[in-house]
C-alpha cells in the first residue's frame, strides 16, 4: 500500500489556518479586509479578551446571497479571481480565498448577512464543519462573529503573548487601515471601551488626529510627486516630531498596508541630517501605480510586496518628502509642559493595567474555558478608553499661530545685520534678524528680536556651516588641492580586508582618500587634499576606510556625505570654549548663508526659539 495519501479538506483548513490565523489580529485583518472589498462605508470591530473569546465585525457592504455565503467557507474561494491574468492586476485587499476556511476550522462562526434584496441568511459552523443555516431579519451588509479562537488547538495559545501584546497588533492595524482608508468610518472596541474611531469623511490629517493626536497632526506637512508610472502622496512630520522606532512610518501600495525596506529606506534618507542617529518620522506614504507593476502574492499574510521600476519610485519619493522638508524647516519652539490632567480609574489607559502572562496555568483556564459552551460572558475589565470620548477630532486643524509681539528691548547688544534675500525656487523660512546677547556656560549663544529669544548652539551652528563646506569639497576632489607627505602613511589589513580595498580604491579616490598598493595586504597614503580638517588627516583616513569595510557594497555618494559629516564634527568649536561678540556675529552672518541653518549634519537643532508670551506666562506676567 503506498505511503502518500490525500488530506480530507478539514484537515488542509487547520494547517492552512496555521499560515493564515498567526493570532487574534489575523482574523481581524481577513474579515476587516474582506468589508473593505466589499464597498463598506462603515466598519466596527468589537474584541473581548484581545480577540481570543470573541471578535465582532460588522459592516455596511454588498452584503452576500444563500449561495455566496455557503460558498465562502469552502477553500479556495474567491470573488476577485477567476483567471491567470488576473493575478497581474489585484486591486483588491483579500484574494488567496482562504481566510474564512481557515479561520472557521479553528473558532465557532456565527454569520449574518443579506445582500439587501434576498432575506437575510445566518450561518453557524463549528471548527470547520456546517452546524445550522436559517432565513434572518437582517439589513444589508455582513456580522460575523468568531468565538472561543483556537479552541480546538490550544497548543496554539502557548506561542500567544499578554493580553496587551495580542491587543496592540489588532489596534497597530486597525490603525492603518484607517489611515490608508479615511474616507471609511472605523470603530475599535475592546471590552466596552473604545480604542479608535474615525469619522470617515476622507480627511486624512484628521485621521492622524484619532490616532497620534492633534498637536502631532498640526506638525504633519503634505508632499506630492508624480513620474511616469507613479505617483506618491501623503504626509510627513517636521523634523521636531520624532520617534524611537520606524513604526511610525506608514506605507501603502494601491490601498494596501506593506511592509517595504527600500521604500523606508528612501523616507528616512530624505530625512537625512534632519533628524539625531537613531530617531524617526511619523510618515504616511502612499504609491499608487499600475497594478501590473507590483505582484502581491509573495506573502501568506501579504504585508510584502515586490515592486518593478523600483529605481524610478525611490528617488521619487525621496525627493518628494525632503523637498517638502526643506520648504517647512523652522526654529523649534521651547514648548511648555502643560500640567497632566487626572483621569478616572475608568477610563486609564489600557495599556497602564498590569500585563496578565500566558503562563501554564492561564493557558489552561482559557482552554478550559473555550472548550465549554458558555453564556457566562467575562465582567468588562476596569481598562476601557484609550482616548477621552470628550475629546473630538476637529473639523479643522488650526495649522498655524504666532503668540503677540514683545516691547522693544532696550539692550545695546552687537547687531547681526540681514542680508538682501536670495532669489530660491522653493519657500524657505527667513533667518531670523538677530541681536547677540551673550553667551552662556561657552557653549550656547543668546540672541534676541522682538518675538523672543534665542539660544544657539556654537558647536552645532558651526558643524552646519562646515558640513555644507566639506560637502562641496568632497564632491569636487581637485588635484591641485592636494599636498605631499614627507612620511607617508602605512596601513595594514588582513588579507580579505585587503581584497575589499582593492576593488574599491576609486571609491576612497572620491572622498580624498589616495590609497597605493604597498604588497602584503599593506597600503599607504602620499597625499591628502589640503582642506583636510588639521591634526586629524590620519584618523579620517583610517574612519572612512573603516567605512568601507563595513560596506558590503560602498555607495560613493553615501561615503561623501559620512565624510563630510566627519570633517565638519571635528572641525567645529567643542563646548566650553568662549568667543568674543565679534566671533559670535561671524558665526552667525555664516550659518545665515547655510541651505539648512536650522539642524546640524546629525539631526540636532542649532537653535531655539523661547518666545515672549511663554516666557511672560512662566513669570506669571500673562495668564
Amino acid at each position: 500500500m503506498g505511503k502518500i495519501q490525500i488530506m480530507d479538506e478539514w484537515l488542509s483548513n487547520k494547517i492552512a489556518a496555521g499560515e493564515v490565523v498567526e493570532r487574534p489580529s489575523s482574523v481581524v485583518k481577513e474579515l476587516v479586509e474582506n468589508a473593505i472589498d466589499a464597498g463598506s462605508t462603515s466598519i466596527e470591530v468589537f474584541l473581548e479578551e484581545a480577540g481570543l473569546t470573541s471578535i465582532q465585525v460588522t459592516d455596511n457592504g454588498s452584503g452576500m446571497d444563500e449561495e455566496d455565503a455557503l460558498k465562502s467557507f469552502s477553500r479556495h474561494a474567491t470573488s476577485k479571481i477567476s483567471n491567470e491574468p488576473d493575478l497581474f492586476r489585484i486591486r483588491t485587499l483579500g484574494f488567496r480565498g482562504e481566510a474564512l476556511a481557515s479561520i472557521a476550522s479553528v473558532s465557532k462562526v456565527t454569520l449574518k448577512t443579506s445582500d439587501g434584496e434576498n432575506n437575510g441568511l445566518e450561518i453557524r459552523m463549528d471548527g470547520g464543519h456546517l452546524i445550522s443555516k436559517k432565513p434572518t431579519a437582517f439589513r444589508r451588509g455582513t456580522d460575523i462573529t468568531i468565538a472561543q479562537l483556537f479552541y480546538n488547538t490550544p497548543a496554539r495559545l502557548k506561542y500567544l503573548k499578554t493580553i496587551q501584546t495580542e491587543l496592540g497588533h489588532s489596534i497597530d492595524y486597525m490603525n492603518r487601515l484607517a489611515l490608508a482608508y479615511p474616507e471609511i468610518a472605523f470603530k475599535l472596541v475592546h471590552n466596552g471601551g473604545t480604542l479608535l474611531q474615525t469619522n470617515g469623511r476622507g480627511n486624512v490629517q484628521q485621521v492622524i488626529a484619532a490616532i497620534y493626536g492633534v498637536q502631532n497632526a498640526k506638525k504633519m506637512i503634505p508632499f506630492s510627486a508624480e513620474s511616469k508610472d507613479y505617483k506618491v502622496h501623503g504626509f510627513a512630520s517636521l523634523p521636531e516630531v520624532t520617534r524611537a522606532n520606524k513604526n511610525y512610518m506608514s506605507i501603502f501600495v494601491n490601498g494596501r498596508w506593506v511592509k517595504h525596506y527600500l521604500l523606508q529606506k528612501a523616507i528616512v534618507d530624505a530625512y537625512h541630517t534632519y533628524l539625531p542617529i537613531e530617531r524617526y518620522p511619523i510618515v504616511v506614504l502612499y504609491v499608487e501605480g499600475d497594478p501590473y507593476l507590483t505582484d502581491v502574492n509573495v506573502h501568506p499574510a501579504k504585508l510584502q510586496i515586490r515592486l518593478s521600476k523600483e529605481q524610478e519610485l525611490l528617488p521619487l519619493v525621496q525627493e518628494a518628502i525632503n523637498k517638502a522638508i526643506r520648504a517647512s524647516i523652522h526654529v523649534p519652539v521651547a514648548e511648555k509642559k502643560e500640567k497632566p490632567v487626572r483621569i478616572p480609574s475608568e477610563q486609564m489607559n489600557i495599556w497602564k493595567q498590569p500585563a496578565p502572562s500566558f503562563n501554564e496555568n492561564k493557558i489552561n483556564q482559557i482552554v478550559e474555558k473555550l472548550s465549554v459552551e458558555s453564556s457566562v460572558v467575562k465582567e468588562q475589565q476596569e481598562s476601557a478608553v484609550a482616548v477621552s470620548e470628550e475629546v473630538e477630532t476637529p473639523t479643522e486643524l488650526e495649522l498655524e499661530w504666532a503668540p503677540p509681539a514683545a516691547e522693544e528691548s532696550k539692550l545695546e547688544p552687537v547687531v547681526v545685520q540681514q542680508e538682501e534675500p536670495v532669489e530660491a525656487t522653493e519657500k524657505k523660512e527667513p533667518f531670523p534678524e538677530l541681536e547677540i546677547v551673550g553667551q552662556i556656560h561657552g557653549t550656547y549663544i543668546v540672541a534676541q528680536m522682538e518675538d523672543g529669544f534665542y539660544l544657539i548652539d556654537q558647536h552645532a551652528a558651526q558643524e552646519r556651516i562646515k558640513y555644507e563646506y566639506f560637502r562641496e569639497k568632497v564632491g569636487e576632489v581637485n588635484a591641485n588641492e592636494r599636498q605631499s607627505l614627507l612620511l607617508p602613511i602605512t596601513f595594514h589589513y588582513s588579507a580579505d580586508e585587503a581584497l575589499i580595498l582593492k576593488e574599491n580604491l576609486h571609491a576612497l579616490e572620491e572622498v580624498g582618500v589616495f590609497l597605493e598598493d604597498f604588497g602584503q595586504s599593506s597600503f599607504v597614503v602620499r597625499e591628502y587634499p589640503t582642506w583636510f580638517p588639521k591634526n586629524f588627516e590620519q584618523e579620517i583616513i583610517e574612519e572612512l576606510i573603516e567605512q568601507v569595510l563595513k560596506s558590503r557594497k560602498v555607495d560613493v555618494k553615501k561615503l561623501r556625505e559620512e565624510a563630510a559629516i566627519m570633517m565638519s564634527c571635528k572641525k567645529s568649536i567643542k563646548a566650553n570654549y568662549y568667543l568674543t561678540k565679534e566671533q559670535m556675529a561671524v558665526l552667525l552672518n555664516d550659518l545665515r548663508k547655510a541651505d539648512n541653518p536650522f539642524t546640524c549634519p546629525h539631526g540636532r537643532p542649532v537653535m531655539i526659539h523661547f518666545s515672549t508670551y511663554e516666557v511672560e506666562k512662566m513669570f506669571k506676567r500673562v495668564m
